[in-house]
């Protein structure tokens, strides 16, 4: 398999190419947990993959892109205030959204690794020994549907005679977090606008598991099948280092899964590796050998997209090194030419509009503005407000 076709196979993988899903929420359950610790990025992460805006294989034209029958930001926000997608502390363990139906048995496989990993800021914060305390006045304080913001929390464990405040007050949180007692609940408007995180109870916003949870192993291979089926081709280290488990636990669930469903993963051995992927996933419109499209694809996506965050032994990949540290004021999103890194980007909001400041690595060129063009498009119809490309878009040496 060479590196254009891993490149296809990954886009259609991630629904950045192809049909893309019905809803905000089916995006995340075809992911699992797509890494959002920046709300406003984070929704278009998968607002990408949803409707006809993956779908087309040619560059549309303005008209179409403004038209594209893509999850706007409202809905997105509104699949998070009403817990069908919930955003909350899991996997390595850093912000993901994940959908409703999965976090509970997700938090079961993750919370002893976590908890494990976390040791060490748990006893620099003090909290080991007053966790379980803790996490009763959390539970306390947002029983029978009080979603309550991080401010509001750290005020009710201080009356308790909790300092909570700093880390110390994140990892309180993060903790119950993990033990599955606080989750994500409707998010509040802040004076500026902005959206604002909110704490609910587990129990009041995942739905109850089965009666028999799944055992160990039996999660192990859903996260694998999971996994590979959306980000294929991909390694066991990928996964592992994507998931926070060992290679032992993604390789006992590679084992799991295919026994139990042999036809789901195909695998190709590339520089001496095993790959798995989705064997129902082609590279392209004919398995692989997909006729080029009619012009290059411009897509802006966000430095944790999971077409980053999915991969590290194989995000070579994508062309250029992110997530990246801004340099001399650099924007640190992404910006893909064809599947691969070719500059960066940011948005700024204002009332009834957004600007997008897009600094590609490439030359311009007349066919490589109108990618560009339909791509702001796309963003200003998932924003619901006119959007424009601003400043000079100049090549950046050695930015990638």
């Amino acid at each position: 398999m060479d590196p254009d076709e891993v490149v296809r196979r990954r886009l259609h993988a991630q629904r950045l190419r192809g049909p893309g899903v019905n809803a905000p929420e089916d995006a995340v359950r075809h992911l699992l947990a797509v890494q959002a610790q920046e709300f406003p990025y984070a929704r278009w992460s998968l607002a990408q993959r949803t409707g006809s805006l993956g779908a087309a294989s040619e560059a549309p034209s303005h008209r179409v892109a403004a038209e594209a029958a893509v999850a706007t930001a409202a809905e997105v926000e509104e699949a998070v205030s009403d817990g069908r997608i919930l955003r909350t502390h899991i996997l390595r363990p850093t912000w993901h959204f994940v959908h409703r139906e999965d976090l509970r048995w997700l938090t079961a496989l993750s919370a002893p690794r976590l908890h494990q990993g976390n040791a060490g800021m748990y006893r620099q914060a003090g909290i080991d020994a007053a966790a379980d305390r803790s996490g009763q006045v959390l539970a306390e304080a947002v029983r029978g549907g009080s979603h309550l913001t991080r401010e509001q929390l750290a005020a009710r464990l201080q009356d308790e005679g909790f300092a909570a405040t700093g880390f110390g007050l994140a990892y309180l949180i993060m903790h119950a977090e993990i033990s599955g007692i606080l989750t994500s609940g409707s998010p509040v408007r802040s004076r500026g606008g902005a959206l604002k995180q909110t704490y609910a109870l587990f129990d009041e916003r995942v739905p109850a598991g089965p009666a028999m949870p799944p055992t160990r192993a039996e999660a192990l291979s859903e996260l694998v099948r999971r996994y590979f089926t959306s980000r294929g081709p991909a390694t066991v280290k990928d996964c592992a280092d994507w998931s926070g488990l060992t290679m032992a636990d993604v390789r006992l669930g590679l084992q799991q899964s295919m026994a139990a469903a042999p036809e789901t993963l195909a695998t190709s051995v590339i520089d001496g590796v095993e790959h798995y992927f989705d064997a129902g996933t082609e590279g392209g419109a004919d398995g692989g050998n997909a006729t080029p499209a009619a012009g290059p694809r411009i897509d802006l996506i966000q430095c944790y997209d999971e077409y980053v965050m999915g991969y590290s032994a194989t995000r070579h990949y994508l062309g250029g090194s992110a997530p990246a540290f801004p340099v001399d004021g650099d924007p640190m999103h992404v910006v893909l030419l064809d599947g691969r890194m070719a500059g960066c980007w940011r948005h700024t909001m204002f009332s009834g509009r957004c600007e997008l400041d897009i600094r590609l690595s490439a030359a311009a060129d007349p066919v490589l503005d109108a990618a560009v063009q339909d791509a702001v498009d796309r963003y200003g119809a998932f924003l619901g407000i006119p959007a424009a490309r601003v400043g000079s878009g100049v090549k950046l040496e050695g930015h990638i």
